[in-house]
């Protein structure tokens, strides 16, 4: 239970991340709307770090800010999309995404209540949180990841490759009158076809 100056910051970031979490959705703005996701972000580490989740801050800060939310304001700056289109036809998917809402708020209660009402189910899990004192979060997650759930975890990168690959080969255009390399081109050469040797007349340019 946190107390004192820990449950001031606790609360402090909490207000924080909801409000900024609140204005993502509202902002009218779309570049306003990433720069608060990003303030969301850092809150969110804030706490992940009052519980004595460092690992987890890190990757927040570094995965979600550092390449995800930079990444997402750059496209939002560079791409020129007509976003009062796009919120035109939001209200249709209304329905929709208030069932989706609904259905994450009924997992939160049962999750959270089971664990209110019987704390007993903690002590029932396969593999049990170890203590801090003798095993760190960081090196508790590697444990985790790199042994018992290493397949899966390759599977998980393998599927992620797969899919840049595909957006790739979705997204590229090839245009004409652009020019582009040609390895193989290049690497066939020779002499005879990469030298052209011309006799100039004395007196006479090329």
């Amino acid at each position: 239970m946190l107390i004192g100056l820990e449950a001031v910051f606790f609360y402090l970031f909490a207000f924080i991340a909801v409000a900024a979490a609140f204005m993502v959705i509202s902002a009218r703005n779309p570049v306003h709307s990433v720069l608060y996701l990003i303030l969301t972000f850092f809150n969110a580490a804030g706490l992940f770090l009052l519980t004595g989740a460092e690992f987890l801050a890190m990757i927040m800060l570094v995965v979600y800010v550092g390449a995800v939310a930079v990444l997402f304001l750059f496209v939002v700056m560079m791409l020129d999309v007509d976003f009062a289109e796009l919120k035109s036809g939001a209200l249709q998917y209304a329905p929709i995404g208030a069932m989706v809402g609904l259905i994450l708020a009924a997992e939160l209660v049962v999750v959270l209540g089971g664990y209110t009402f019987a704390p007993e189910l903690a002590s029932t899990v396969a593999m049990p949180t170890p203590e801090i004192a003798t095993r760190h979060n960081t090196a508790a997650l590697g444990d985790i990841l790199y042994t018992d759930y290493i397949y899966f975890f390759q599977v998980a990168g393998l599927i992620l490759l797969v899919a840049m690959i595909g957006a790739i080969v979705l997204t590229l255009r090839h245009r004409e009158g652009v020019k582009r390399q040609d390895v193989s081109a290049q690497v066939a050469r020779n002499p005879a076809t990469a030298i052209e040797i011309k006799k100039v007349e004395t007196g006479k340019g090329i």
